[in-house]
């Protein structure tokens, strides 16, 4: 089937959401998502953030489609015509569903740890503004212990479900999930119990905001001072295969690899993620690539760099050849015309 998205088109197979298509097409007109996870099935819909215009339907039926969609669960149809970033009223759109979003959002940037890697933040920063119309107290949450691995801050949650999704698709013994409803809706395990099982760190890697984070790594550093490494091990329980984030010689802590959506490749277990911090522990393969505008590249470059040459004259610094002679005694000697006015100056002082 052939769509086009923002003039560029490609071909896709039957069964591909718009958002798919978009990320195959690359560039600026694939929209946000903080819902969407393409490693778990049935995400996405929830955020609202990844709103396209769809102007045709399909050739069997032109007819545009009156509402926004949201691109990551609308399937493609054959000879679709979709708006993304061209749009201004989808922009608009992803402005007001930016505004809802922060609505509860505790400024808390200056001190969270996922500060540097957050897709709200890159949200907030495309299509935020820089004052809110919010004169109401925000929502806030209880602190909950949740276990030893993983610090909850419910009052950042987006409620996106990741976390959720992740412990009932990778575990059998999920035991948190989404209790009450309406605005009291919150991540909790509902009789604090402790979340334990062998992949439940997943939830750190899934969480597009700062409502999961390590508490091995917490408060120890901001990411951009830390150098990402693809590392690997040989793991029983997972493939191994990780990025470590070191600070010198100390490996700070632990991440799945995730491409440029910020998803991961693979999920790794609790044992890669939080007890194996020596380097001895790991085989290191290299730098780990980032998107070009990524705060985590400032300061790091892993590509090779081409060497810049000036075409100057010789001696540039030294003065040009003809400049040196003038001011040069041995190159260009007094006469005695010169000689005599320097006596007679001198006689006169």
């Amino acid at each position: 089937m052939k769509v086009t998205i923002d003039g560029q088109s490609i071909e896709v197979e039957p069964g591909t959401t718009i958002l798919q298509a978009a990320r195959m097409i690359g560039g600026e007109v694939v929209p946000p998502a903080m819902c969407y996870y393409s490693k778990l099935k049935g995400s996405g819909g929830k955020c609202r953030c990844c709103l396209v215009e769809v102007a045709k339907g399909s050739e069997a039926d032109p007819r545009p489609m009156p509402k926004l969609m949201a691109s990551c669960v609308t399937g493609c149809m054959d000879g679709m015509e979709v708006n993304s970033k061209s749009s201004e009223r989808v922009t608009e759109a992803r402005k007001s569903v930016t505004e809802f979003l922060l609505i509860n959002h505790p400024l808390d940037c200056p001190v969270c740890d996922q500060a540097g890697e957050c897709d709200l933040q890159n949200l907030s920063f495309e299509h935020g503004k820089s004052e809110s119309r919010f004169i109401e107290e925000k929502r806030t949450f209880e602190p909950e212990n949740i276990g030893p691995n993983i610090q909850l801050h419910m009052n950042r949650c987006i409620l996106c479900y990741r976390c959720v999704m992740v412990a009932d698709q990778l575990t059998d013994d999920r035991v948190h999930g989404v209790m009450d409803r309406g605005d009291h809706s919150n991540i909790s395990t509902c009789i604090s119990k402790a979340i334990d099982n062998e992949f439940s760190g997943n939830m750190i890697d899934v969480c597009p905001v700062g409502a999961l984070t390590d508490k091995t790594f917490r408060f120890k550093s901001r990411v951009w001072f830390s150098k990402p490494y693809n590392a690997h091990r040989d793991c029983p329980s997972c493939s191994g295969k990780t990025t470590v984030w070191m600070f010198g010689d100390e490996i700070q802590r632990v991440t799945g690899r995730k491409d440029e959506y910020h998803e991961v490749d693979e999920f790794i277990c609790n044992g890669c993620r939080f007890d194996h911090k020596e380097i001895a522990d790991w085989t290191i393969e290299g730098p780990r690539a980032f998107e070009k505008d990524s705060v985590i590249n400032q300061n790091k470059y892993n590509r090779k760099l081409q060497k810049v040459e000036i075409a100057t004259e010789d001696h540039i610094l030294l003065g040009r050849e003809e400049d040196r002679k003038k001011i040069s005694m041995a190159e260009i000697p007094l006469t005695e015309e010169d000689i005599i006015n320097q006596k007679s100056l001198g006689n006169n002082g």
